[in-house]
């Protein structure tokens, strides 16, 4: 249509499924890597323009592939091989990262905010000891601190790791209750054969380590006001925040965990790493080492119980960060653009690094200033990449639209 195209993915799946690409086969009936593979090839290099949420979500770090930089060179065999699927060191690519919605997630300690008119509802989320399809386990000891964490119940997200490694970890359940927020805790409610292999896990470790007194297993809330707030309570208890993903594309829960005011543990693979300062604004743990993990969450408990102001240094920190993070600029960009284009978009990002936070007020006027930047650039230097568009549509004739008749239509089952 000749207009400016940016391409967003919150999360590539490839870096997700470690040899995603080498045993697609494999999983191709499930989760349909082949043509998502090829739909993510097409949508990059068509775009105008890239917006990631972190700097390693395209390059990656030390030691992690980043998203983009996965879909360099890749073969899925039987079908293509990539020998040069995207350039992270194009200026398309940006870094704007998303934001809480502030109405919503505010520190604890504005009390004239607080919506206390939910309390009773958190307090029998959390609390009553009647066992159903919203909740399950109960806590005996309630003036412990609370290790909260919220995701989807998958395998990616690592919800069963966290409690496992709890479990293990006797000075940790003695310091603190687990409660968790995921998913289903009724294998009949799911039809995700991954989550359901996570619900009879999870089930597993309450039984097989005793949780029951020290656990609370709650279903997925959708309630955005009431999750807000239930940080927010989590906080009064002088709790904690966990993420415990394989991998983290950004880590959103995070930035809402810590406006709230909660100290925050996460992963270390992915966007969390940029987020928090490890020590200083948080933790970052490795799922992968479970056992140290929980005797670092462990270790800040026990610091916390013989000195509180410890909780209070790290919750302080944790906002301070979220409200002065600083957007970093692609260092590439300069050897790539001319220099007056180079100088109208270095300057239009420095006042944007000079405000930026994690919020989506942010996050949508950058999105449109970028819009307007490319836009302009691809009008005054006539980039039309006739050749680049000519191939993804040949691309797009012989391999997409064939692979995406192997892929089930969404079937709604009122009907």
């Amino acid at each position: 249509m000749g207009i400016t195209q940016c391409n967003i993915a919150h999360a590539l799946e490839k870096t997700k499924y470690p040899d995603s690409d080498i045993y697609w086969k494999k999983f191709d009936e499930k989760y349909h890597f082949s043509c998502q593979f090829t739909a993510d090839i097409i949508a990059m290099n068509n775009a105008d323009f890239i917006i990631t949420s972190t700097y390693q979500e395209i390059t990656g770090s030390k030691n992690t592939v980043g998203q983009y930089e996965s879909h360099t060179a890749f073969t899925l065999p039987g079908l293509y091989r990539v020998v040069h699927g995207i350039d992270v060191f194009d200026p398309k690519f940006n870094i704007v990262s998303p934001g809480a919605d502030m109405s919503i997630y505010f520190p604890f300690t504005e009390k004239d905010k607080r919506l206390t008119a939910l309390h009773g509802s958190i307090k029998s989320l959390i609390y009553d000891p009647e066992q159903n399809d919203v909740h399950i386990g109960h806590l005996d000891d309630r003036s412990k601190p609370i290790l909260f964490s919220m995701a989807r119940l998958d395998r990616v997200k690592n919800m069963t790791g966290l409690v496992e490694a709890y479990s293990k970890n006797a000075m940790l359940r003695s310091l603190v209750n687990l409660v968790v927020v995921a998913g289903y805790n009724d294998v009949k409610k799911s039809k995700d054969r991954e989550e359901i292999a996570e619900i009879e896990k999870m089930h597993e470790l309450i039984k097989t380590y005793n949780l029951f007194g020290q656990f609370r297993w709650i279903s997925a809330q959708t309630n955005r006001a009431r999750n807000g707030e239930l940080y927010r309570y989590i906080a009064d208890t002088h709790g904690a925040f966990v993420q415990p993903a394989l991998y983290e594309a950004f880590g959103l829960t995070v930035v809402e965990a810590m406006t709230c005011g909660l100290p925050t543990f996460a992963t270390l693979h992915g966007g969390p790493a940029e987020i928090i300062e490890h020590g200083i604004s948080g933790f970052h743990i490795d799922p992968y080492h479970p056992d140290q993990a929980a005797i670092l969450m462990a270790d800040f408990f026990e610091k916390c119980k013989q000195d509180p102001n410890h909780w209070v240094k790290i919750s302080d920190r944790g906002l301070q960060r979220i409200y002065e993070k600083l957007v970093p600029v692609n260092p590439v960009l300069g050897r790539c653009l001319p220099t007056w284009c180079f100088f109208m978009v270095a300057c239009m990002i420095f006042v944007f690094s000079l405000v930026s936070r994690y919020t989506w007020k942010i996050y949508s006027e950058r999105l449109m200033t970028l819009a307007g930047v490319y836009g302009f650039w691809k009008y005054v230097s006539k980039l039309e990449r006739r050749e680049t568009r000519r191939y993804l549509e040949m691309f797009y004739i012989l391999k997409l639209r064939e692979l995406v008749k192997s892929v089930p239509l969404a079937v709604d089952e009122a009907h």
